[in-house]
């Protein structure tokens, strides 16, 4: 995988469907005319699904939803009264990671999103604006991506293009941190003295990088842990809880 996020939250499924009866098939489901992903969950060959990421435009996920029962990973786009999710406080995570970029005195703070059709990054996009709200202060601007350090790196080169002055930036993933940072030091801006950074995820990335990422970290491993136990529950004719919600933690390093 090359996404340490989804690695993490994979590795947890597989640790616990491990010790069950049950074996973890890994399909990339797409909205595909022959819809192959939903004719193999309706084949039989599957008890249950476990969606890790999903989108506004995935309307595959309603068919997977009707054809065997399902555990989302994150608030899914259209929520039911009677879906699973396990999600992490991606508003709280977004606020605290803000909170702690105006406490080192930052005042002109912009961010890069993760895509606005994924609940992770409207949330953590509201946590940001709630931070530089309860502060008395605007946000210089605010450009999204998808979680991948390209889109880190062309949202980095966007907010640049704007003209507009800034120390402070909340990157909402560390793969879109670790696309940022060259193109800060093309402009001649240094981490942590010119912008300071916290990044999402806390992720191998994070050590990975000059400075180290101070970051928020999610733990994505036991996220995936829990998505199995309320699927194996469910099998089970147990009546697990249907929102499951994981606390986030800022770790701070030298970039902020």
């Amino acid at each position: 995988f090359g996404d340490p996020f989804f690695a993490a939250i994979v590795s947890g499924i597989n640790k616990r469907l491990s010790r069950s009866d049950y074996v973890l098939n890994l399909i990339v489901a797409s909205d595909d005319p022959q819809d192959k992903a939903t004719s193999y969950l309706r084949s039989g060959a599957v008890d249950g699904a476990i969606v890790v990421s999903h989108h506004t435009s995935d309307t595959f996920i309603d068919r997977i939803a009707a054809a065997v029962p399902v555990v989302y990973g994150g608030r899914p786009l259209r929520e039911r009264e009677h879906d699973h999710y396990v999600d992490v406080d991606n508003v709280a995570g977004g606020r605290a990671a803000t909170e702690y970029l105006i406490g080192k005195g930052r005042r002109r703070i912009a961010t890069i999103t993760g895509p606005l059709t994924m609940h992770a990054g409207v949330d953590r996009l509201a946590g940001f604006r709630e931070a530089l709200s309860a502060a008395g202060l605007t946000e210089v601007a605010v450009e999204d991506g998808d979680f991948t350090s390209d889109a880190g790196a062309a949202a980095m080169q966007r907010i640049l293009d704007t003209g507009r002055p800034f120390d402070a930036l909340f990157i909402a993933s560390d793969l879109m941190v670790r696309g940022a940072l060259p193109v800060l030091d093309r402009a001649g801006l240094s981490v942590p003295d010119d912008v300071a950074i916290v990044g999402f995820d806390d992720s191998p990335v994070a050590t990975s990088l000059t400075p180290q990422l101070t970051t928020m970290r999610q733990p994505s491993l036991a996220q995936g842990e829990k998505m199995a136990d309320v699927l194996l529950s469910m099998l089970a004719g147990g009546q697990p809880p249907h929102v499951t919600i994981l606390e986030t933690e800022l770790v701070a390093r030298d970039s902020a």
